[in-house]
């Protein structure tokens, strides 16, 4: 009793307090019954001894916390002096249980009852005041002078069946099995026993809903590193495969689990296609411009209706320079893809172990870091490249076959007017033989082939070295990493995750057990 007192004063307080948290006092004799009684806080009206306004509440939620399930037998326990239909205990044991199928009264005090009242008392015990389908039972217990005075629990009994027996009016319940601490035992234990049996059915239904709850949430967190060191070892590579084998399909198919990366890629390269078409028509109008300007501005040495080819050539290489920033653009979003979903993917791996998943994580950004670094250098040379203004004749025959474009230019010889007495050009002839005229079409057919080589190798090159060799280098370095790690360090779970898995474990392992017994009493 101390223990529970220390206990008790530890959780309310030294004063009058009450703590909703449950002290657990196990009592083992052959001399009791295999019962489990949650003790209750008797209903305070005024708040005492420094209590809070609000006690009165505070106890009333703590009682209806507890007796409100339906697995729950309520005892009433009513001094045998006191209107009992006015009993506030009572009164909040019917508004759960209306029908009083679980609930049980115990009248004490039996020997302070006043003289003439014990009709009053046997009107009770028999139902006539306040019907209970469980009903009642009187008790005398020990008195504060028989604790003071020791005297043991066996004879306090044996004082209380005499006091019962040689009793005028309570003897008759004695008999008929509503008197004395002895009755209320058995009565406890077979009411415990038939509302179990009763129960059985609704607690195998609970028991499996929480079964299958608890079971749901473990899968979360994974089954978790082996407690033994020698098993680390196998376990961490185990799970470094699984993530290397994610990462390497996720390269090869462009899914992982349900992640498709193509799905983010896609409209990062259409958005890099449609710029390069944009660009197609502020390139025409540039050249066409320069045709228009060409004898003020650009003319040098060249004879009158030639053109110096350099000219045309720097309007594309300047054209074709400026789309180094919007490539560049292109990578480093598509580095920002890649690598989220390379994280999410170890993330998603390594949840539980913050120090391997740090490692991971930075490793993935190292590699990118590196691979961008050399799709850079690649991107660049591909647009000096570009510059160079090249292609094969056949490529620019067939873009010229298949436009409207003149490829020869003549003159008629029958047209009287195209020389002079002096053999010198006229107007038209000068219009007839300058080609320059047809210098922007053919070059915009020209920046079609740059546009189709851009369009499609910017994307290519990006692919290859942010995703495929980035994966295979991440797969590379994981598997070389597994050899000589630290896999007690690595496997350090995350402590409140490796807490919450211990608990549901321990959890999953009680209602088993419970489901087990159940199944084999039904």
């Amino acid at each position: 009793m101390n223990v529970y007192l220390t206990a008790q004063n530890e959780l309310a307080g030294n004063t009058v307090g009450i703590c909703d948290e449950l002290i657990t006092l196990e009592i083992s004799s052959p001399d009791v019954c295999d019962l489990t009684l949650i003790d209750l806080p008797g209903i305070t009206r005024v708040p005492v001894h420094d209590q809070p306004e609000d006690i009165c509440d505070q106890i009333k939620d703590l009682i209806l916390k507890y007796i409100g399930k339906s697995e729950t037998i309520i005892l009433v326990v009513v001094p045998c002096n006191v209107d009992i239909a006015t009993t506030e205990a009572l009164r909040m044991a019917q508004d759960v249980d209306p029908e009083g199928y679980r609930t049980l009264a115990i009248l004490t005090k039996p020997d302070l009852v006043d003289r003439g009242a014990e009709s009053d008392v046997l009107n009770i015990v028999q139902g006539k005041v306040v019907p209970l389908s469980k009903g009642y039972i009187i008790v005398r217990c020990r008195g504060q002078s028989d604790i003071n005075n020791k005297i043991p629990l066996a004879e306090a009994m044996e004082i209380e069946m005499e006091f019962f027996r040689n009793h005028r009016y309570f003897s008759a319940l004695l008999n008929d099995g509503k008197a004395s601490t002895q009755c209320l035992a058995d009565k406890l234990t077979k009411e415990l026993v038939d509302h179990i049996k009763k129960s059985l059915p609704y607690l195998t239904e609970q028991i499996q809903t929480r079964l299958l709850r608890v079971q749901r949430e473990l899968k979360n967190y994974e089954q978790g590193p082996p407690v033994e060191e020698e098993l680390m070892g196998p376990f961490l590579g185990e799970i470094i495969m699984e993530f290397s084998d994610q990462i390497n399909e996720l390269s090869r198919t462009g899914h992982s689990k349900e992640k498709n990366i193509y799905v983010l890629l896609r409209p990062v390269f259409k958005k890099w296609d449609i710029y390069l078409r944009g660009t197609e028509i502020s390139f025409n109008a540039r050249v066409k411009e320069m045709i228009d300007q060409y004898n003020e501005m650009h003319r040098g040495r060249e004879l009158l209706t030639f053109n110096d080819f350099s000219e045309f050539e720097n309007v594309i290489k300047e054209h074709v320079a400026a789309l180094q920033e919007p490539a560049m653009e292109t990578l480093k979003h598509v580095r920002e893809i890649i690598q989220n979903v390379f994280r999410e993917i170890c993330y998603l791996s390594f949840d539980q172990y913050p120090p391997l998943r740090y490692i991971v994580s930075k490793m993935i950004n190292d590699i990118q870091s590196k691979q961008e670094v050399k799709v850079e250098k690649r991107i660049n040379e591909f647009i000096n490249m570009e510059q160079l203004v090249f292609t094969q004749d056949k490529v620019l025959q067939q873009k010229l076959d298949v436009s409207d474009i003149p490829q020869k230019t003549g003159m008629d010889s029958s047209d009287e007017n195209l020389y002079d007495d002096d053999i010198i050009l006229n107007s038209k002839g000068c219009a007839l033989l300058d080609t320059r005229n047809l210098v922007p079409d053919k070059l915009v057919l020209y920046y079609e082939i740059v546009y189709q080589r851009l369009t499609d190798y910017v994307p290519m090159l990006i692919i290859l070295f942010m995703l495929k060799d980035a994966a295979k280098t991440l797969r590379h370095q994981m598997l070389e990493f597994r050899n000589g790690a630290d896999v007690v360090k690595l496997l350090k779970e995350d402590s409140e995750q490796g807490h919450r898995r211990a608990d549901l474990k321990k959890r999953l392992e009680r209602l088993t057990q419970a489901q087990k017994l159940i199944s084999n009493r039904l």
